[in-house]
């Protein structure tokens, strides 16, 4: 699936990653480390990485703008038991800074919703830190319900 959009004479590209698409999958995992501001990142190998985008239950869009990534969505499919239909939980959105605000991360969410539509997911869903005041804004301006939830985790065997 590739989809174009101008903005600010910027012509950006959102396109569904397949398996031969490491090097886009690995600036997106660079792309991630900088916005989210990761000290200390290692990156897994690239046979890990390519294993990965080989898992039909992994999705990863990408958006170019000239040949560069400057931001991505990945997910992750959720088989469920009260339903036949798949979920589908977003697991990192990130623009780089000087491409935020420019409808690159709404491209991303339409992206990443149509094509769950097209292949039969229930529903798409992401967390967001109650903090993050610009999150939630971007999330409930891209049609998003929202939930008050509290999330648990269990730290096990940290790297």
């Amino acid at each position: 699936m590739v989809r174009t959009i101008r903005k600010k004479n910027r012509p950006a590209i959102i396109h569904k990653l397949q398996d031969n698409n490491i090097d886009k999958f690995i600036a997106l995992i660079r792309l991630f480390e900088d916005v989210f501001e990761m000290k200390n990142f290692k990156m897994p190998d690239e046979d890990y990485l390519q294993q990965l985008l080989k898992n039909d239950d992994f999705i990863v869009f990408t958006a170019i703008v000239n040949d560069r990534v400057v931001g991505g969505v990945t997910a992750y499919t959720l088989q469920q038991y009260y339903s036949k239909s798949p979920l589908v939980y977003i697991y990192d959105l990130a623009v780089a800074t000087e491409f935020q605000r420019q409808g690159i991360g709404a491209m991303l969410i339409s992206g990443i919703t149509n094509y769950c539509t097209e292949i039969g997911i229930e529903e798409v869903f992401v967390q967001a830190n109650e903090e993050d005041a610009y999150a939630l804004e971007f999330y409930h301006s891209t049609g998003a319900a929202a939930e008050k939830v509290v999330h648990f985790y269990y730290p096990l065997n940290a790297q």
